[in-house]
């Protein structure tokens, strides 16, 4: 159990780190096509969850190859951690946004992190309690599904206001 909470508290520092780095390795690329299919190429919400998702995914593959046989539920546990945080980053965003009329970018980074935190320790305590081992396939379909469409939606996204920049 040490274990695994020595890599989650890794994962978070890493997570947090490589988001932050990936907010500009779009533009640092010289707007490199393939680079901007795993960062964000705009400001808007759906282009910066991907700050969380894609380090967090690729931490989680580590995580996995290194604890799975030790916690046969960590498939699943990082499965629903990943799309929590994801998701929560719009959530969040969306919510105090409503409430003062304009984004802050100071709460804008609080989102991410607060995000990522609650990422990790809903991973870390469902791997500890087995509770989502029967729904591992649906979930990992589910994280395979969002990468689908952050790939797709990068270059031709919807018309929707999750993928438009915020006004200044």
């Amino acid at each position: 159990m040490k274990q695994l909470k020595t890599l989650t508290v890794i994962g978070i520092i890493t997570v947090l780190l490589t988001g932050f780095l990936a907010h500009f390795l779009y533009e640092w690329s010289g707007n490199n096509r393939i680079v901007g299919l795993f960062t964000p190429i705009n400001e808007s919400v759906w282009e910066h969850m991907k700050l969380l998702f894609v380090p967090m995914l690729a931490y989680s593959l580590f995580l996995i190859s290194r604890l799975r046989k030790e916690y046969p539920c960590i498939v699943s546990a990082l499965c629903l951690g990943i799309l929590a945080g994801t998701w929560l980053i719009p959530a969040f965003y969306y919510a105090y946004t409503s409430v003062l009329g304009k984004n802050v970018f100071l709460l804008d980074i609080g989102t991410f992190v607060l995000s990522i935190l609650a990422a990790f320790l809903l991973s870390y305590r469902l791997t500890l309690s087995c509770r989502l081992k029967s729904h591992t396939i649906i979930l990992s379909i589910l994280v395979c599904i969002l990468l689908a469409c952050f790939i797709r939606f990068t270059y031709s996204p919807p018309d929707l206001e999750l993928f438009r920049a915020p006004a200044p």
